[in-house]
């Protein structure tokens, strides 16, 4: 709504004119509420985050002579339910065994080092393991390397 203003210099009305003068206000929005929401959802997200980044659970074996792995590699995962449901994790995804060696074909394509690292649950039967590796050769992996853990490693 206009806001309305007394008029003129000169007392009363003067001629041909208006004796009040209208002026509008200038809309604005007020962005106080909007960086509270915005900080509130921001705290939501960066309390959340951490429990969404959830992977695999592999219990690897355990090796003395353990190293880190350093670099981005690929990595193929085998949970210790594989013999039941057949599916492994190529990275973070979980895939069809039948379709593994497809799949690490088109993932080794535009790495120039052919090399895949291997984990495998503990509980697993080693041929299991060989399979896969088999699979993983076809698949034109040049290197497989296991993954394991140090003795005090979780």
């Amino acid at each position: 709504m206009p806001k309305v203003q007394p008029g003129g210099s000169a007392p009363g009305p003067a001629r041909g004119t208006r004796g009040h003068r209208v002026s509008r206000s200038l809309a604005e929005i007020n962005v106080v509420p909007l960086v509270d929401v915005m900080l509130v959802l921001l705290i939501i997200f960066m309390v959340t985050a951490p429990m969404i980044q959830r992977g695999v659970d592999v219990n690897l074996p355990v090796a003395a002579r353990a190293t880190q792995i350093e670099g981005e590699r690929l990595f193929v995962t085998v949970p210790a339910d594989y013999r039941e449901k057949r599916i492994v994790y190529l990275g973070d995804e979980g895939i069809r065994v039948d379709v593994l060696q497809e799949r690490v074909r088109q993932a080794m394509e535009p790495l120039a080092d052919k090399q895949v690292f291997l984990r495998g649950d503990g509980t697993l039967a080693y041929q299991d393991l060989m399979d896969i590796m088999d699979r993983l050769k076809a698949a034109g992996v040049e290197k497989v390397g296991l993954e394991t853990r140090r003795p005090g490693e979780r």
